[in-house]
């Protein structure tokens, strides 16, 4: 299901778990989940991954991770804010260390001005450290490219969030 090399950043992201001792989870949108499936394709990941919350719609997105309905409807789904806060509130509602939480939009429909198809907001929470957040524009390359393509950034995140 998952390209090599997607699967290799998932296997790093669960070593470099291992060795600090802690637990991960994902907070996902656009992505429907797949980066917690690319995390749990490696065998044994259960040691180290706690959860994954796949919060599509506003209402999951506040209910399951505490994001504010006022911030979503302020900044839309897609921003660095809504992104931080659901990298935040994944670790509030789990018993994991790190987070990593993705919003976006995959297209083929969606676009807004100053927020095209292949926007994909990212976040990266760990208990002690700033969350780090960035945005990538993909472009309109297709649902399925530019959701795989966020989940390999979504994954070299949780590795940096390592270093």
């Amino acid at each position: 299901m998952f390209s090599d090399d997607v699967l290799k950043l998932a296997e790093t992201a669960l070593q470099h778990a291992r060795d600090n001792h802690v637990m991960i989870t994902t907070a996902e949108s656009c992505t429907g989940g797949l980066v917690s499936a690319a995390l749990t394709a490696v065998a044994g990941s259960s040691d180290v991954f706690d959860c994954g919350f796949s919060t599509y719609s506003y209402k999951a997105k506040s209910s399951l991770l505490g994001v504010p309905q006022s911030i979503l409807v302020e900044h839309g789904a897609v921003s660095e804010t809504v992104a931080s806060l659901m990298a935040e509130g994944a670790l509030a509602h789990s018993a994991a260390d790190v987070s990593v939480a993705l919003t976006g939009i995959a297209g083929p429909g969606g676009g807004l001005p100053g927020k095209p198809i292949g926007t994909v907001c990212f976040a990266c929470a760990r208990i002690g450290a700033k969350t780090r957040t960035q945005t990538h524009q993909f472009g309109d390359t297709g649902r399925a490219i530019v959701r795989m393509d966020s989940v390999r950034v979504a994954l070299e995140m949780l590795n940096q969030a390592f270093n």
